[in-house]
């Protein structure tokens, strides 16, 4: 009779075990399932980052072209994904009635439901070329200087993007946030313009403390600054504001005055160099082979308006030790959805996370119907992700998207893995911190492409428009 008691126990507890096993996290109930989610970007827009219906995993094989995913093999740690928060774009966010800008911001920064889950942001250090006018922190009457750095102020972005900063800490206070300056104020300049010229070596170093006051002045509203840049595009001096700062003059400021500032502060934040087009490689490569400016530099950072995006590779190969970063990309009034989803998604996303950058950010976030504001002579024809008109409506540009499906499903602490490029189908994959697989793929053919996803021996089948781009997670 015990024995049978005993017998009918187990039967009773086998259930329950089983439940506890099958209800522990969403990864491991998808693992266990061998299904994979899957989002869409169509090129006739017909599908926008929606969600399809589910694969699953078999021992079935066939001929098609196969896609496999390897997570043995690990890369670089991705730190986020993003868009500069210009002040034009802090404005036009502003604007909103408070109920649409907390849905709006919810929708961009948090990861919870439909959000597309924004992690990292770069902010311009003064004006940018997309500010309704041109400002430093210390701008002085023409003839006069501020050594001291007495009257430095966060002037206009006191209204603008520090309020905006503070509404998105608190949806992630884990962001990431870097600041680049497109100008020092006039009076350091051999020109005194904010249009081009250099900045003054006997000025080197007081422009070394007003980095200084600037991310003391932040951290004091609540905003930790994680990493700057010495200067926005220094081989552009022909935007507004702009500076130009060549390599060996980027190398000095660094090694002898701001990397010393940093440490005499007690500033942990990162310096990253060059920030600039990626048929240059040799700046950030002359910067790094410095031996006073190394030991400060954590990293190097890239734009593509020029050369190939495996510049980043090649100098990651030179110095493995230092990080690469993808800070700026802009889509513009000039192309179209379609020429954008592709090129973009091609080479800002699957294309700097295959060469090694740990995040990736396009331009502009927001502005006006008539892709205000920007500077007297800066960009009129720069698109951001979203099209915030006089009415309030909110229109969700292609940039949206094409960072869309990397933020949304790809964390920061995620880890690249391996996979390999078969044909037109550029991808790339990650191994999240939750221990989701993401693999994000563009079709880069002009016909629709069947092929596999293999991963741990099993595979599935799909296929893919011409042009169109999918993120799949499991």
């Amino acid at each position: 009779m015990k024995n049978i008691n005993k017998k009918l126990q187990i039967l009773v507890l086998l259930p329950l075990i089983a439940m506890q096993f099958n209800c522990g996290s969403s990864t491991n109930a998808s693992k266990n399932t061998g299904k994979v989610a899957s989002w869409i970007t169509t090129t006739d827009e017909t599908s926008k980052l929606k969600q399809q219906p589910e694969l699953v995993f078999t021992s079935e094989t066939n001929s098609n072209q196969t896609i496999e995913v390897n997570p043995s093999e690990k890369f670089q740690t991705i730190e986020g994904f993003g868009f500069s928060l210009t002040g034009g774009s802090a404005q036009a966010i502003k604007k909103l009635d408070k109920p649409k800008r907390e849905a709006l911001l919810q929708e961009l920064f948090s990861r919870k439901n439909d959000a597309i889950g924004l992690s990292y942001l770069r902010i311009s250090i003064g004006a940018s070329d997309l500010n309704e006018k041109v400002f430093s922190y210390d701008d002085m009457p023409e003839g006069q200087t501020d050594l001291k750095l007495e009257h430095f102020n966060l002037g206009p972005d006191l209204d603008d993007v520090i309020p905006v900063l503070k509404e998105i800490l608190a949806i992630n206070p884990k962001i990431k946030i870097m600041g680049s300056p497109w100008s020092p104020p006039v009076w350091m300049k051999d020109n005194g313009s904010s249009k081009g010229g250099s900045l003054q070596p006997k000025y080197y170093q007081v422009y070394a403390e007003y980095f200084v006051k600037y991310i003391q002045a932040m951290k004091s509203h609540g905003i930790v600054i994680d990493a700057i840049t010495p200067q926005n595009e220094p081989l552009h001096p022909g935007n507004n504001p702009s500076l130009l700062m060549l390599a060996e003059q980027q190398a000095d400021f660094i090694g002898n005055h701001l990397g010393p500032a940093f440490a005499k502060a007690g500033i942990k934040t990162k310096i990253i160099v060059y920030d600039h087009n990626c048929n240059k490689p040799e700046y950030p490569l002359t910067i790094l082979k410095d031996p006073k400016a190394n030991p400060f530099v954590t990293g190097s950072a890239f734009h593509l308006y020029e050369g190939d995006i495996s510049a980043l590779t090649t100098v990651h190969n030179a110095f493995p030790n230092k990080d690469l970063y993808f800070t700026e990309q802009y889509t513009g009034t000039g192309t179209n959805f379609e020429t954008d989803l592709k090129w973009s998604v091609k080479n800002v996303v699957i294309g700097s996370m295959r060469n090694w950058s740990k995040n990736a950010l396009s331009w502009g976030l927001a502005n006006d119907e008539f892709y205000k504001p920007f500077t007297p002579g800066g960009c009129s024809t720069c698109k951001g992700a979203l099209m915030i008109d006089q009415n309030q409506n909110i229109k969700r540009e292609v940039g949206y998207y094409i960072i869309g499906h990397a933020s949304k499903f790809v964390p920061e602490g995620s880890v690249r893995i391996g996979s390999n490029i078969v044909g037109n189908l550029h991808n790339v994959s990650f191994k999240t911190p939750l221990g989701q697989i993401v693999l994000i793929v563009e079709n880069d053919g002009t016909s629709t492409e069947t092929f596999n996803i293999k991963y741990n021996q099993k595979q599935t089948s799909t296929s893919l428009n011409a042009g169109a781009v999918a993120t799949y997670v499991w």
